[in-house]
């Protein structure tokens, strides 16, 4: 160590040098305490407003795939209700396709990004018998058809503010799960679910399966 590490050294004191060192490394730790704390409250913000009692509250599923064998599934589900075009779906109108039953409603973050692969998948899948509904949890009508205005959905969807079809899956779709993805076999037969926002490649391969069947 040379004399000019000291150039600036006072009795009792270390080098001019080294104590800014220690204040710019104490900046630094500073900075991101506050950048820690500010990342805190942004969390605690967003958790307050997820337990809030207005439309931006929703509990996500965590993306798991589930796949029912053929030989395991249960009875057709008895899905009924009207869509917000106006018209009325009864069980039978599950026979003989494969559908997919898409649970949203419009302030759900993640049914927002995935809207675009629900289109995507439904035009691709449409000429193969394929049939797409959503099933909105809560909105109004003018809100819906805005969400589909949004994200350009040719897919209907039911009004299902009275709970009837999510009734019709329960024990399938967790209360409160949104957004929840089931896919039913040309029996009505409930033959895979996504809990969570989807993956475009995982739920193709889970509609060209059921297809295929």
């Amino acid at each position: 160590m040379t004399d000019s590490n000291f150039r600036n050294t006072r009795a009792g004191q270390g080098p001019v040098s080294s104590r800014r060192s220690l204040l710019a490394a104490g900046g630094v730790a500073l900075a991101a305490l506050t950048m820690g704390l500010s990342g805190c409250a942004q969390e605690d913000a967003l958790a307050q407003q997820a337990k809030a009692g207005d439309n931006k509250n929703y509990v996500a599923g965590d993306g798991s795939v589930t796949e029912f064998a053929a030989a395991d599934r249960k009875s057709p589900v008895q899905v009924s209700g009207t869509l917000f075009n106006g018209t009325t779906v009864a069980p039978a109108d599950f026979q003989g396709k494969v559908t997919v039953l898409n649970f949203w409603f419009a302030a759900c973050a993640p049914c927002r990004v995935e809207a675009p692969i629900l289109e995507e998948l439904h035009q691709e899948f449409k000429d193969q018998g394929v049939q797409f509904f959503g099933v909105n949890l809560r909105d109004e009508k003018a809100t819906a058809e805005a969400f589909d205005k949004t994200f350009n959905l040719t897919y209907p969807s039911f009004d299902d503010k009275d709970g009837g079809v999510l009734l019709s899956v329960s024990g399938l779709v967790p209360p409160g799960a949104v957004p929840t993805t089931l896919v039913l076999d040309k029996q009505g037969r409930v033959a895979s679910r996504v809990l969570g926002e989807i993956q475009k490649g995982t739920l193709k391969a889970l509609i060209a399966a059921a297809v295929a069947e």
